[in-house]
């Protein structure tokens, strides 16, 4: 793998419409080493795949006279990439250059000289001072995912020292610079066309960017860039779609994605910045899904609580519904009736919802009797959290009002029954909503990709993940 974890980072996808992002995604100077280190490592594994063809000539020399010589079998021994660089190059994309490369490699000489005269031995080949420098450009393929190409790449060998061993080596070093300046030239025509495959081989692991995840049966993420990214010399920064859709079926919600921008943070390889837009664009897609109520029945209350979802107990608050389904069982029916609304403000998340609990009585025959509706505005306090590469969360209640909304038997208090809904909601409803939450949904990225030393923190109008990543590529494990 060859700078994934900055350069899936860097597509650019040409859209059709521009908007704001969702999601924003800056990589830092440190990640930028980081893909540095990972690159090398294939580069320097493509470079020991040169094939010097073998070479075989005449030459004239000074007093024998004319000699006839083959090198063959030259093999890579060993290839070193003690300096490099990558570089953001600020408007247009990334400039890798390596510097001070040296490749070793060993082979077989043969000689002819006096027309009768034959030797042959092997010799040593140190090519020194090589230069790489190449330009990467990332564009987008049809399905929206990142592709790389390399825009140009110049290499430069400043030296091969050839030392020969057995026979007639001596005559070698007659004519050594001959040799030295044709596999110069050999090597300087396989360098860049290796460099630009190595930067090719990304593309597979590129087509796994989850551009479109999917989160459970109801909902799936989209994470297609909605611009080019923003480059300057210190950070590369890219605005993702960010919204939720119901599987199957892109509706967009009654609101759209407002500007925020990351702060000046560089301590960690990669800053994540998921805005309210995204966590509203879920809840308009569950509550699309009808997937935002939920039947409470007394067996999910806990059986140390005194309140139980019977006639009896709400008979004591209601006398009219004791009298006339005496002795019943009953179930509530928690739902919104529109999507609850999710603000960020610093270390607060809020969310806030409106909806009904509708209250049966449950025959013995399993028939319904409606007793009442209620109105029922909430707010939660929510704590995001990271759960590998998923971001999740947890709420626990803050405020919640009742009204009356349609009454089947009559007028009542409603507030007499505060206590009893509050212990509904606390102890049955959030729970629920908790273990769906832990869930969690996935953030964007491409193959085996993990996050480490990950913080995250909640501003005005968004979460900010700061982390560092690791990669499990063809080279192994590679942490950051």
């Amino acid at each position: 793998m060859f700078l994934c974890c900055w350069l899936v980072l860097g597509a650019l996808i040409p859209l059709t419409l521009s908007t704001d992002p969702g999601v924003k995604v800056k990589l830092t100077a440190k990640g930028l080493e980081y893909g540095r280190q990972l690159g090398m490592v294939s580069i320097q594994e493509k470079l020991k795949t040169i094939q010097v063809p073998d070479f075989s000539g005449n030459q004239r020399v000074t007093p024998i006279g004319k000699v006839k010589y083959s090198l063959t079998n030259l093999k890579i021994v060993d290839v070193g990439l003690p300096t490099s660089t990558v570089a953001l190059v600020p408007g247009t994309g990334v400039r890798l250059s390596i510097g001070k490369a040296f490749i070793r490699l060993h082979g077989n000489w043969r000689v002819k000289f006096l027309r009768i005269i034959k030797n042959s031995g092997s010799f040593d080949l140190s090519v020194s001072d090589l230069t790489v420098g190449t330009s990467i450009a990332v564009e987008s393929d049809e399905t929206g995912r990142p592709a790389v190409n390399t825009v140009d790449c110049a290499a430069t060998v400043g030296s091969a020292n050839i030392k020969f061993h057995g026979g007639a080596s001596w005559l070698y070093n007659l004519f050594r610079k001959f040799i030295d300046k044709a596999i110069r030239r050999a090597l300087e025509r396989q360098i860049c066309p290796l460099v630009t495959n190595a930067i090719s081989d990304l593309n597979p692991q590129l087509k796994t960017l989850n551009v479109l995840a999917k989160v459970d049966k109801h909902a799936e993420i989209e994470y297609s860039m909605v611009s080019s990214p923003a480059v300057t010399a210190s950070s590369l920064e890219l605005g993702l779609k960010g919204e939720f859709y119901n599987i199957g079926k892109k509706q967009e919600p009654p609101f759209s994605a407002a500007a925020f921008n990351l702060p000046p943070q560089a301590n960690s390889m990669l800053y994540i910045g998921l805005s309210a837009f995204t966590a509203n664009s879920a809840a308009f897609v569950y509550s699309a899904a009808g997937a935002l109520s939920l039947y409470v029945t007394d067996d999910m209350v806990p059986p140390a609580s005194p309140f139980r979802l019977n006639t009896n107990t709400f008979g004591v608050f209601i006398p009219q519904i004791a009298q006339r389904f005496p002795g019943l069982t009953m179930k509530l029916l928690v739902k919104t009736v529109k999507p609850p609304v999710v603000t960020f403000e610093p270390n607060n998340t809020m969310v806030k919802a409106s909806g009904t609990v509708t209250a049966y009585a449950i025959h013995p025959n399993s028939t319904l009797s409606p007793l009442f509706v209620l109105n029922l505005e909430s707010s939660v306090s929510a704590q995001p959290f990271l759960s590998e590469m998923r971001v999740a969360g947890r709420v626990s209640l803050n405020n919640m009002d009742l009204t009356v909304g349609t009454s089947y038997v009559g007028e009542f208090q409603v507030g007499l029954l505060n206590s009893i809904f509050r212990m509904v909601l606390r102890a049955v409803v959030i729970p629920v909503l908790n273990v769906q939450l832990a869930k969690g949904y996935p953030l964007p990225a491409i193959g085996k990709m993990q996050l480490v030393n990950t913080q995250l923190q909640v501003l005005k109008d968004y979460m900010l993940i700061g982390t560092d990543v690791q990669f499990n590529s063809i080279h192994g494990a590679s942490r950051g």
